[in-house]
């Protein structure tokens, strides 16, 4: 993906003067691992205050499926969603957090937080 935010789309905020809480979760995000080359399957749960852009879902759903064939660790993609989309909309706050299945009998979530300054 040489431009990860091409496809990304957004729409105008309907309410730019309140703060409200949007919750987005893909309970069918897949990615492969780095390492065996085998399939990662997680939650990828969204949750952001927007500014003046939301993110549109449809366009959101195509931007998880990029990732079904990308070799990344788990840490890497959760932090590469959240500069994604945060370059996408400028939210005013915004957290990605992945719950990733048990793999070797270990259960991983990582969390990235963004705040505007």
């Amino acid at each position: 993906m040489a431009d990860r935010t091409e496809g990304l789309e957004t729409f105008d905020n309907p309410r730019p003067d309140r703060d409200y809480t949007i919750m987005h979760v893909c309970e069918e995000f897949t990615s492969v691992c780095p390492i065996t080359g085998l399939p990662d399957f997680g939650v990828i749960t969204i949750e952001y205050t927007p500014d003046r852009l939301c993110v549109e879902l449809k366009s959101l759903k195509y931007y998880f499926l990029g990732f079904r064939q990308q070799g990344i660790f788990y840490e890497a993609v959760i932090n590469r969603i959240l500069d994604d989309l945060v370059e996408a909309c400028r939210p005013r706050r915004m957290t990605v957090k992945g719950e990733f299945s048990v793999r070797g009998g270990i259960h991983s979530t990582v969390l990235a937080e963004y705040k505007k300054q």
